[in-house]
C-alpha cells in the first residue's frame, strides 16, 4: 500500500494499528507479505460511492471478509436472483474499474462452514513459478514414482537446475501455506 493511500486512511477515519513502519503509526500487526491496517472507525460512513449502496440497490449481499489487494477492494457479492448480480454488475463497472475473478450458483450455505472457492484457497504465484508447478505436474514429477527430474524440467525452462528448483520450492511453500492455513480455520479449538 502506498504512502498516500495510508495517509488518505488516517486522515479520514484515523488508524487504530498498521503493518506498516510509516511514521507516527506506532501500533503494528504483523503480516508475511501483506500490509494490514485496522481503521479507528467503520469506512462505511466516511467514503461517498461506496459498494453498499450499489449491493443495497440491487438487492446483493457482502459476503466477508472484506480484502485489499494491490491498491483494489477484493469482495465476494452473493444475490438469490441472477439478475440482481448481473444489474450489479452493470451499475457498478460506470462508477469502477472491475473484474469478475469467478461466479457460481451455490444451492446452500452450511452456516459452520464458511463459503470458499477453489480461487480463494490458490495462492498468488509468479509467472515463472506457475509455469515450474504446471510443468513438474505435467510432466509427472509428483508421480510415484517420478517420471522426471528437476534436471530435465529445468532444461525445458532454459534455466539452471536450481533456479527450476526455487521456483518450485516457493510455490509449494505458497500452495502448503494456504492449505495449512485452511486447515486450521476449519479445525476450530483443540
Amino acid at each position: 500500500m502506498t504512502d498516500e493511500v495510508q495517509n488518505e486512511i488516517a486522515e479520514t477515519v484515523g488508524i487504530e494499528h498498521s503493518s506498516s513502519s510509516q511514521p507516527g503509526i506506532e501500533e503494528t500487526v504483523e503480516g508475511d507479505s501483506e500490509q494490514v491496517i485496522i481503521t479507528s472507525q467503520c469506512l462505511r460512513p466516511h467514503t461517498e460511492n461506496n459498494i453498499e449502496s450499489y449491493l443495497a440497490e440491487h438487492d446483493c449481499l457482502l459476503l466477508p471478509p472484506l480484502r485489499y489487494e494491490r491498491g483494489g477492494k477484493v469482495v465476494r457479492v452473493i444475490t438469490l436472483d441472477p439478475e440482481n448480480l448481473t444489474r450489479f454488475y452493470q451499475d457498478i463497472q460506470e462508477s469502477f474499474r472491475v473484474e469478475v475473478h469467478s461466479k457460481r450458483k451455490i444451492d446452500a450455505i452450511s452456516q459452520d462452514q464458511p463459503m470458499l472457492s477453489v480461487e480463494s484457497l490458490v495462492p498468488d504465484l509468479s509467472e515463472r513459478q506457475q509455469e515450474a508447478i504446471l510443468m513438474a505436474w505435467q510432466a509427472g514429477y509428483y508421480e510415484i514414482p517420478r517420471e522426471t527430474t528437476t534436471e530435465e524440467l529445468a532444461g525445458r525452462m532454459d534455466i539452471d537446475r536450481r533456479t527450476f528448483e526455487e521456483h518450485l520450492r516457493l510455490a509449494e511453500n505458497k500452495f502448503i501455506g494456504a492449505l495449512v492455513n485452511r486447515l486450521l480455520n476449519t479445525r476450530g479449538p483443540n
